[in-house]
């Protein structure tokens, strides 16, 4: 059994097991997941090492309870407002690729519900991440065709 977490380890947990979900974590996800937790007053107030604590204490926790454990101990300890930011958060990280899994998106829909999202507003979120993160040349070379 798990110590009990602190709401900073939630929130991070969060986009990091949208990152792992996929049963992947390479240099690239950590370098994305660290950008994105340290441009917040919290983490970017923390000292490398304390942060770097924090992300490897929350990958031991993902080994020992995979994504569906971490996120249903994260989801209680953050407000409503936390968690529409976590799940936009797992949204920007899972899109930024422009590829979308279906464990991607089998955890989006389980996020979702843990955090207590109406559908609509679930796709809503999802929706302006994938906007957020197409290919503006792509969208230019489909135009040409």
């Amino acid at each position: 059994m798990s110590l009990p977490m602190t709401t900073l380890e939630a929130f991070a947990a969060i986009p990091l097991a949208a990152v792992c979900c996929d049963q992947t974590f390479g240099k690239d996800e950590a370098r994305v997941i660290r950008e994105q937790l340290m441009g917040r007053t919290a983490y970017k107030e923390m000292e490398p090492y304390a942060f770097g604590l924090l992300i490897s204490g929350l990958l031991k926790r993902f080994r020992e309870e995979t994504w569906q454990g971490l996120i249903a101990s994260a989801t209680p300890l953050l407000s409503p407002e936390q968690r529409e930011m976590a799940f936009a958060l797992a949204c920007q990280l899972i899109h930024c690729n422009r590829i979308v899994a279906p464990q991607e998106q089998q955890f989006l829909a389980v996020l979702a519900e843990q955090l207590h999202f109406t559908a609509a507003r679930a796709e809503q979120i999802h929706e302006v991440c994938d906007l957020l993160n197409r290919d503006f040349v792509t969208e230019l070379a489909d135009e040409a065709s």
